[in-house]
């Protein structure tokens, strides 16, 4: 498929109007088999209710392409969830205030195209922004979900480590690989580079 060129775009809270079409994009036969989350009203609404209505540390972003709603992105400080906490400092090194995300395209059709390449830059860009003391953005995917860990590889992102974790869906084996991204130095007055925590 021919690749989009710069695609804009736009991110805003999940929203109960969305829950809807979100149950869609999880019963997706690609987002199924990577999220395996239950697709039905009441499931989608436990799961994701909390985010509406802000009850989580965490949140859920709608992402939209040239206007178009495509996607969700979650993104969460890894230290306000002691297990996610654990899984990952059971493998790297998690510095205060990191972030982690996931994501997905719920439209097959939008898929190898470079958009979820472009739709996680987009998203390390504005996690620097949306949340300035974190030094560094982690991902962590299951070794199978090949075009998944390509994505994050062309969006800037490094493979620290691999190592066991507990995947979505039970059928993927637990071999997980870890990518980290940090944030780019500010350029100081005398020239010299300062991170978070740095200065």
């Amino acid at each position: 498929m021919n690749e989009l060129k710069d695609p804009t775009f736009g991110w805003r809270p999940l929203a109960a109007s969305d829950l809807p079409v979100l149950a869609q994009w999880l019963q997706e036969p690609q987002v199924a088999r990577w999220w395996n989350h239950e697709s039905d009203d009441d499931a989608v609404e436990r799961d994701f209710g909390p985010s509406i209505r802000g009850e989580e540390a965490g949140e859920d972003l709608v992402v939209s392409m040239d206007g178009t709603a495509i996607g969700l992105v979650q993104r969460s400080v890894i230290g306000d969830y002691p297990e996610e906490l654990a899984e990952f400092a059971a493998i790297v090194d998690v510095p205060d205030g990191a972030v982690e995300l996931d994501y997905l395209i719920g439209d097959a059709s939008l898929r190898g195209r470079g958009i979820g390449t472009r739709m996680i830059a987009a998203a390390i860009e504005k996690t620097w922004t949306d949340f300035p003391s974190a030094p560094v953005v982690l991902v962590a995917v299951v070794a199978a979900n090949v075009a998944s860990w390509r994505a994050l590889e062309k969006a800037g992102m490094q493979r620290i480590a691999e190592g066991p974790m507990e995947p979505d869906n039970p059928i993927d084996d637990s071999l997980h690989f870890v990518y980290r991204i940090d944030r780019p130095q500010q350029r100081t007055a005398d020239g010299t580079g300062s991170s978070p925590g740095n200065d």
